[in-house]
């Protein structure tokens, strides 16, 4: 009987002889990990280096030639890709015909044996809710793990919306005048808190406290009774974020640790975590201590290839530092540098720029020069845009737009200590005792940094840093390792780009 390994190496080399398009480096070697894993319930933690449309095929074609039942764990923006592209076409090559099941359907477990293929949510709210859904011993694999705790905290968080206050207002019409009196006293005690250019703030004694009477007092409601129940919860924090135009607010309840959460559901059960980068270190420690996983795992890291996915680094010395005066007005220089040096052949061009008043600085700048091809932060851009966009617009926003030729960075993605919510995790973890920049600031700019550039590797395209902490800092080292391989560059010229 012929090994999974063995026959998932031979099938997919055989494909990818077929291919004619660039593939990628670590294949067979990626495949051999997952059908290993697959075969002997080993769970493996996997860092690809790079992105879904390059490492995909190396986890697709042992789950489509294994015997077992399997649950695909993804995020439901490649669900249509994968179940009406990518499955079909492999079946069709390999001549499989194994059952591919999406989280609309029912499953018969008992003599299930495809492949089932879920959103984050439903697989959090199946683990974390007891739901049942799927057997506590199936195999899961989860693709773009890098985002994992990312996805727990925002499935966990709860949230009064502004029009629940009306609903409560319905349901509860004894209760109008203490309901009113409530959501106009926060209304009120939100808007006057700082301006920040964050929209957010964490809730006072005095708005927790008068949230906290009407929880009680409305204490049959199911939404407001969990709300009571974490209020007083050290690990959990209570905050409010704020629509300026709509002048609307809402309040929510997030998880500040979710290693505590996740660790039963990671450590009882065979799982593969796959992602373009979760840690900096191949053994993932911090990553693993994030997310609860303390069981022995094997983990493998992949790093793109030297020649072939190595982006062109451009580093400028001696510029100020992103805290000091001078720093914005060099900045828009440098701006203006890059992309008169290269703008023709060089779109779409991206800037991040966090800083607010910068960002207006260079948006104006920029339009002055280049009129409506200048956009901030929309999705509305095609291949002749200039895009200039704060690095969570960019977070979230990524897959849906062009992939840039020349990739400006103002500066490093370290979450700011003027956000209330990065201030209240790092005060969180400081009760803790732990390195908060080495745990979790640095962790989340190394993270940030590398899935912004990996798809410029596929295109060897241009990034340019202006943060000079990158040369001063004692973590500069690092944030330049995580960028390998490139290769450094002390001038914009187009020629370096591929066709």
């Amino acid at each position: 009987m012929t090994l999974l390994e063995a026959e998932v190496h031979l099938s997919l080399r055989e494909f990818l002889r077929h291919q004619r398009e660039p593939v990628w480096d670590h294949h067979l070697t990626m495949a051999r990990l997952v059908s290993r894993a697959l075969r002997l319930d080993r769970s493996a933690l996997i860092q690809t280096g790079s992105t879904f449309s390059r490492y995909g095929l190396s986890y697709l074609m042992p789950c489509l030639l294994s015997d077992r039942p399997i649950l695909l764990v993804v995020p439901l923006s490649i669900h249509k890709q994968l179940i009406e592209q990518d499955i079909p076409y492999l079946q069709q090559w390999l001549k499989t015909n194994k059952t591919i099941v999406n989280q609309e359907q029912d499953v018969d477990f008992e003599n299930f044996k495809g492949l089932f293929i879920v959103s984050p949510d439903v697989w959090l709210g199946d683990r974390l809710n007891h739901q049942g859904r799927f057997p506590d011993d199936m195999v899961t694999l989860i693709d773009q793990a890098d985002y994992l705790e990312e996805w727990t905290k925002d499935y966990l968080t709860m949230t009064i919306f502004p029009d629940d206050w009306q609903t409560l207002q319905q349901q509860y019409p004894g209760y109008g005048n203490l309901i009113q009196e409530v959501k106009f006293f926060l209304e009120k005690s939100i808007f006057s808190h700082p301006n920040s250019p964050y929209q957010c703030c964490l809730l006072n004694q005095e708005e927790r406290d008068s949230l906290s009477h009407l929880c009680q007092t409305l204490d049959n409601n199911p939404l407001l009774q969990r709300f009571a129940q974490s209020l007083d919860n050290k690990h959990q924090l209570l905050w409010a974020s704020i629509n300026p135009k709509k002048k609307t607010f809402s309040i929510h309840i997030s998880p500040l640790d979710i290693s505590s959460i996740l660790s039963p559901h990671l450590d009882h059960s065979t799982i593969v975590l796959m992602g373009g980068f979760l840690d900096s270190q191949k053994s993932a420690s911090i990553y693993r201590k994030t997310i609860g996983l303390t069981k022995d795992i094997l983990c493998l890291k992949f790093h793109p290839h030297r020649q072939n996915e190595l982006i062109n680094l451009y580093i400028r010395d001696r510029l100020p530092m992103p805290n000091t005066p001078e720093f914005q007005q060099v900045l828009i220089e440098e701006v203006k540098k890059l992309i008169f040096g290269g703008y023709e052949s060089l779109k779409p061009i991206t800037i991040i720029v966090d800083d607010v008043p910068s960002k207006a600085q260079v948006a104006t700048f920029l339009a002055a020069e280049f009129g409506s091809q200048v956009k901030v932060e929309t999705t509305e851009v095609n291949d002749n845009s200039i895009l200039i966009s704060g690095w969570k617009f960019w977070h979230d926003n990524q897959v849906k737009l062009p992939t840039p030729k020349l990739f400006i960075i103002a500066t490093l993605p370290i979450p700011s200590l003027e956000n209330p919510l990065v201030a209240a995790q790092v005060t969180y973890y400081k009760k803790q005792h732990k390195d908060w920049f080495r745990f979790y600031l640095l962790p989340t700019a190394l993270k940030e940094i590398q899935r912004a550039v990996m798809p410029l590797r596929e295109s060897q395209g241009i990034v340019a840093l202006l943060d000079n902490r990158v040369n001063y800092r004692s973590y500069g080292n690092l944030i330049l390792t995580a960028l390998e391989p490139y290769a450094k560059i002390n001038y914009i010229d187009s020629n370096w780009l591929k066709d």
